[in-house]
């Protein structure tokens, strides 16, 4: 299931939303700029080793991605998710609760494999948080979703608890069937899981007060009686 867009307007300008995702790309630009061994090296001094973990390697690698289709298929989830939720936080909180999500995404993966020299990278966790946050905020909303079926294409509009909810399961057995298997690097599917979890539950400390009760489908929520 590809998502192409949610059915909800954002009513402030996201500017850590965009922001993020251009940081993101011109640090991948940077990336396929470099030689193979260069690239190999930026890797592994920025990328997150849950063997060698730091703090700081877990900032740095929340930027870095393996490829085309990995930065893009995840600023496109951030940039579908990212502007309702930073909404209902405000910039500022916005970005605290987006790092804390990659920090709660990297220990998940940690605590699964802690003896790994495979380094972790990506945007993954901390939006696998932005995720959590949506789907406790805008359960009712839907997703607009390109669905390939063989060689026929629908779009349909899948409620956001469904979408959201297949694809944490999704993450969370994938997780659970990697378990005890041989450090071959791939998909960290823990560090989704976790960043998601983090999100649903961080989403209430960080979510302004004043913009909890004010619903989606409300164009003017300042002119109720």
């Amino acid at each position: 299931m590809i998502p192409l867009r949610d059915v909800i307007p954002s009513r402030t300008t996201p500017w850590v939303t965009r922001a993020l995702i251009v940081v993101n790309a011109l640090v991948f630009l940077f990336q396929v700029s470099l030689t193979p061994r260069d690239l190999e090296l930026f890797v592994r001094d920025y990328g997150l080793v849950p063997a060698a973990f730091g703090t700081a390697d877990v900032v740095t690698s929340m930027f870095l991605h393996g490829g085309w289709a990995h930065v893009l298929g995840n600023m496109l989830y951030l940039w579908i998710f990212g502007d309702n939720v930073e909404d209902r936080m405000g910039h500022g909180r916005f970005t605290a609760f987006y790092l804390l999500c990659g920090l709660a995404a990297a220990l998940s993966q940690y605590v699964a494999n802690p003896q790994s020299m495979v380094p972790m990278i990506g945007a993954s966790g901390a939006i696998a948080g932005v995720l959590g946050a949506y789907l406790v905020l805008f359960p009712k909303s839907r997703i607009v979703t390109l669905l390939p079926l063989f060689i026929f294409w629908q779009i349909l509009e899948i409620p956001a608890i469904f979408f959201l909810g297949f694809w944490f399961l999704m993450q969370l057995f994938s997780g659970v069937g990697s378990l005890g298997r041989a450090d071959v690097g791939g998909v960290a599917f823990w560090a989704h899981a976790g960043g998601f979890l983090a999100g649903v539950v961080l989403v209430r400390l960080f979510a302004l007060p004043e913009r909890r009760t004010v619903e989606w489908w409300d164009p003017y929520p300042d002119r109720r009686p």
